[in-house]
């Protein structure tokens, strides 16, 4: 009777675990709160459960069956996989990662728009007022979050919310806003043919989070493309240097040849006629004072820029470059060279082997110079695809090698050079002209105690005697014979090793050499509007302004990511011979291995 008892009682005790598990759980899950008291019925459960399952054992000999090893053993191994699942989503969770193994990295963030979002030094939101979130849509604004907690976004219904529509500006399904502070810019307007671009995101980010505006000046009067819309323009150039923060403005150097103070970068863009000698030179000197200069000349124009271009050891070829590889190409003929080849360089180190086209270029011909680093942008393919054509009134292009080039040809190059600014102090006369001849100042000044003579002055090319003129000279013109304000030449050669550093601000000491930047391609229709935008011509453009305004650190354009065209073109032979293979004879093929095999078994 005790042995019944007890088994009873066991059995009143394992149902009362399960009770007191789903009463802690149920006080945990409707207060959201894990306290003492739900934890306190969990572990009561378990315990209950566990001394069930032990006694159980005790009392059966559950652990020494066969069937209890094989449950155990199916019960570990359960409890081992679903350990090793949940501890393989919580890394995911905790650590995440992605890889794109798409050729062209469709589904990954420009390395520019990743390194602008990680540096965000505020908050910034996107509203997007559209019902229908587009997959492809969230997928890129998921990636621009992945990147920095600084950067959210949300989907709005303008008629469920109206006041949130009419604070931010919206007005229409599809309007996508960013809002950074107080400031709130229209990105794009979606549709069904139109999704959220990369390239618009980033470019008005890049431009609400800058506080620097850059004056970039376009010189005018020669013929030059037009600023506004119209054939051969190029405002779609100038609506992207807008986005990323430029200001443009036309330049003429005609009524005042000087490139104004505050220009970052000059550009001439296919100029029909010749500069003046004023404005060459006008150019020059903004260049020697460490400006930045891109130059887009075309074919069958002579801009008068030869004396400009060989101090920097660059020729205009008068030839046309061919390509006959771009015949293949529907639109072009082979006046319009294909690029695939880029130089080294900041401008082009992401372009990998992708195209852009240059319809109507002249090559460039490179000289090394003193003091010129020059690296070729754009190279045309090897001969015979490529060369330099001379006969530019035949309609037959034909390589005469008595006058055409062979490719390579050179189509684009940047160069630097470093500039040390022009002063009075810094000219290597040892006396200026309002100032005693050396002959008489030596004679006046014999002894080492007076001021640096020429030949004393070894530390410095420079004496700059207008700040300190020598004591003796100084006896002829006035009878105070040592100025108060100024100190004697002895104790000045023992503070300073240059005797003049600190009465002139020019001095070579003082001055630190600053680097000037040009630009030149031989073509200027791969910038105008209809061919800016196809392929990675706009790229070009605007990664040579960004570079020549000597901001490196900025992110550079943001090339369009297409998938790659992997269709096949088959003539309608071709795709006869394919239906008839795939519909037939392989059938076939497999029906009589079948049967022949049926054969032999049988």
């Amino acid at each position: 009777m005790k042995i019944v008892a007890n088994k009873k009682l066991w059995k009143y005790l394992f149902w009362l675990g399960p009770f007191l598990i789903t009463v802690g759980l149920t006080v945990g899950l409707v207060s959201e709160q894990w306290g003492l008291i739900s934890l306190a019925f969990l572990i009561a459960g378990i315990v209950i459960i566990g001394s069930w399952i032990i006694w159980q054992s005790y009392q059966t000999n559950l652990w020494k069956r066969r069937s209890t090893q094989a449950g155990t053993n199916a019960l570990v191994a359960t409890l081992a996989v679903l350990t090793i699942l949940g501890l393989i989503n919580f890394l995911g969770t905790r650590y995440n990662f992605r890889a794109d193994l798409t050729e062209t990295q469709l589904f990954t963030l420009a390395p520019q728009s990743q390194e602008l979002v990680k540096a965000l030094p505020q908050p910034v939101k996107i509203w997007v007022f559209d019902i229908n979130q587009n997959p492809q849509d969230l997928q890129l604004l998921e990636n621009y979050r992945r990147q920095s907690s600084k950067f959210n976004f949300e989907y709005v219904d303008p008629q469920l919310k109206p006041g949130l529509a009419e604070k931010i500006g919206a007005k229409d399904y599809g309007e996508v806003y960013l809002e950074y502070g107080n400031k709130r810019e229209l990105i794009q307007t979606l549709n069904q043919n139109e999704r959220l671009s990369e390239i618009r995101l980033t470019s008005r980010l890049q431009k609400l989070t800058s506080s620097i505006t850059t004056k970039i000046y376009l010189l005018q009067g020669h013929g030059e493309s037009q600023l506004s819309a119209a054939k051969g323009a190029i405002s779609q150039a100038i609506e992207g240097l807008k986005d990323k923060n430029y200001i443009t403005e036309p330049l003429s150097l005609v009524e005042n040849p000087k490139v104004p103070q505050d220009a970052a970068v000059v550009i001439v863009a296919s100029p029909k006629r010749g500069l003046f000698e004023a404005e060459v030179k006008a150019l020059q000197e903004y260049l020697n004072r460490g400006g930045s200069l891109l130059l887009m000349i075309d074919p069958n124009t002579d801009p008068k820029l030869d004396s400009l271009l060989k101090e920097w050891g660059v020729r205009l070829d008068t030839r046309l470059a061919v390509d006959v590889s771009s015949e293949n190409v529907v639109g072009l003929g082979p006046a319009a060279p294909l690029v695939t080849e880029y130089g080294q360089h900041p401008i082009t180190k992401d372009f990998r082997n992708d195209i852009s086209f240059y319809p109507i270029a002249r090559p460039l011909e490179i000289t090394p110079v003193p003091g010129v680093e020059a690296t070729p942008l754009l190279r045309t393919k090897q001969y015979p695809l490529s060369w330099a054509e001379s006969d530019l009134e035949s309609e037959k292009l034909e390589f005469n090698p008595d006058k055409d080039l062979k490719g390579p040809l050179t189509l684009g190059v940047a160069l630097t050079r470093k500039q040390t600014p022009k002063s009075t102090s810094a000219t290597p006369t040892p006396t200026p002209t309002p100032l005693p001849s050396p002959t008489t100042q030596n004679k006046t000044s014999p002894t080492p105690t007076s001021l640096p003579s020429p030949t004393t002055n070894k530390t410095s090319p420079t004496p700059t005697p207008t700040s300190l003129p020598s004591p003796t000279t100084q006896n002829k013109t006035s009878p105070t014979p040592t100025p108060t304000p100024l100190p004697s030449p002895t104790t000045q050669n023992k503070t300073s090793s240059t005797p003049a550093s600190s009465a002139s601000p020019l001095s070579p000491s003082s001055q630190t050499p600053t680097e000037s930047r040009l630009v030149v391609f031989g073509n200027s229709n791969f910038a105008t509007d209809g061919l800016f935008d196809r392929q990675l011509n706009g790229d070009v453009f605007l990664n040579s302004v960004t570079w020549l305004n000597q901001q490196d650190k900025q992110p550079l354009s943001i090339r369009p990511k297409e998938p790659n065209n992997r269709r096949l073109t088959l003539t309608s032979n071709e795709g006869n011979v394919l239906t008839l293979s795939s519909l037939l004879l392989l059938p076939l093929s497999g029906f009589a291995a079948a049967l022949i095999l049926w054969w032999k078994r049988r």
